[in-house]
């Protein structure tokens, strides 16, 4: 294929993501669609970008877990260099209207999934499948599975605002989907000449597990004085998956047992834990500016590593996390970091606006002697420019650079040594990207 046929391409694959927008805009109304005692909302979105030191399965072991340290080496040979990179996403949300039971209680089902690229997005995972029981005057109870406010929140509005959604929600050791969960929501209160929101969330994990049982807890409040908005996140899980991925569904898949070892020798795995404290805040400088910040603390107890099962002529794992190796000897150990969020969105006109955004992971604290990305930084930045064509429908482009401490294991903070970006810190130090993108929400 020639440039002149490549370029072509190119710009075709470009206007396909605006062809796509116009299409799901072709409705004229960017509203909630309602049908009897339903309501349909939803977006839909479509990516494309260009971004440089990208590297197709560079890793010996190709989509191990990161943690598993035969992962950490590289394959020889491998090539890397600018690639082209397309996303799409596509979320509904049906919900029932206010079922009034009288005495001023309230009752509404909730039912939401996600498709990425057409496949849904986390294999047997619900978004949004629950009820809420509410009162004005003694507030909510909401059952079943939906979104932890650390990783809702940090997605929307603190990071797709300013082009951070997946670096800083989809990282540390939060949890962000649950299944088996119920939040107790208090009335809103007038506190200092503002508005303050307090709920607290349990979820009891896979129910399978007996030994080592999961648990969730998560305390979030919310504080509104004039221009100024606190979201403050408190969170703990014992006994799920351990990972630094923040979007990661708390089910407590690798963590009881018995698992069945050789001469059918039940094998155990240890417990885990890992904890958040996140404070996040939005502030309106102006008509026109609007600011982000957030610092999230993140823990983890280490996990050791343990063969769970075996299919001949393999050993399965657990998720270790935090190991010195996978002997009979080794160790697991405790880790925390700290990150930092930044951004601004600036509206010069009704229908535009420019944003910038940065992420930092700073090195993590551990008594870990064999290196495990606890040395390395990572710093992110990103600017882009929106325009909403209408309500509902807008188009977007977005420019950014990825710069590591050194080049090695990522930080402890990310999911996988090439996360959010494609740059993999043990190829490359840095890397950077471009693209445009459209979005609608009904």
């Amino acid at each position: 294929m020639n440039k002149k046929t490549k370029s072509a391409q190119k710009i075709r694959q470009v206007t396909s993501l605006f062809v796509l927008g116009a299409g799901l805009a072709a409705g004229q109304n960017a509203m909630a669609v309602e049908f009897g005692p339903f309501t349909l909302t939803g977006f839909a979105k479509a990516e494309i970008s260009r971004a440089s030191n990208q590297c197709s399965d560079c890793q010996l072991n190709a989509g191990e877990n990161r943690h598993r340290p035969w992962a950490d080496a590289l394959a020889e040979g491998k090539k890397f260099g600018t690639a082209e990179n397309k996303v799409t996403l596509f979320q509904p949300y049906l919900a029932t209207r206010d079922f009034d039971l009288g005495k001023g209680v309230k009752i509404k089902g909730l039912i939401s999934q996600r498709w990425r690229d057409g496949k849904q997005d986390i294999e047997g995972i619900w978004y949004e499948k629950n009820v809420t029981l509410k009162h004005e005057d003694f507030g909510s109870v909401q059952v079943g599975a939906f979104p932890t406010r650390s990783w809702s929140l940090a997605d929307y509005p603190y990071g797709t605002n300013v082009g951070i959604a997946d670096s800083w929600g989809s990282s540390g050791a939060g949890y962000g989907l649950l299944q088996r969960a119920v939040r107790v929501g208090l009335p809103l209160m007038d506190v200092a000449a503002g508005d303050l929101y307090i709920e607290a969330t349990y979820d009891a994990g896979d129910a399978q597990h007996k030994v080592n049982k999961p648990a969730f807890y998560e305390l979030y409040a919310k504080y509104v004085k004039g221009p100024l908005t606190l979201d403050a996140i408190a969170q703990t899980g014992k006994n799920g998956q351990a990972v630094a991925w923040g979007h990661a569904p708390f089910v407590a898949t690798t963590t009881t047992a018995p698992f069945i070892g050789q001469n059918n020798q039940p094998l155990l795995v240890d417990g885990n834990k890992q904890s958040i404290l996140m404070l996040m805040a939005r502030y309106q400088l102006n008509a026109k500016t609007d600011l982000y910040g957030g610092i999230r603390h993140n823990t983890w107890s280490g996990t050791k590593a343990v063969v769970t099962n075996y299919v001949a002529p393999n050993a399965l794992w657990n998720d270790m996390f935090n190991v010195d190796g996978v002997d009979a000897s080794s160790k697991a150990y405790n880790a925390s970091t700290t990150d930092i969020s930044l951004g601004l969105v600036y509206k010069f006109a009704p229908q535009w606006n420019v944003n910038t955004g940065m992420v930092y992971m700073g090195k993590a604290h551990t008594k870990n002697p064999v290196e495990r990305g606890q040395s390395n930084t990572m710093m992110l930045n990103t600017v882009g420019v929106g325009y909403e064509i209408q309500p509902g429908f807008a188009v977007y482009g977005f420019a950014g650079v990825v710069n590591y401490g050194k080049k090695g294991l990522a930080p402890m903070s990310m999911p996988g040594h090439a996360a959010f970006t494609g740059v993999d810190s043990r190829v490359a130090r840095s890397g950077n990207w471009a693209g445009a993108g459209v979005v609608y929400t009904f």
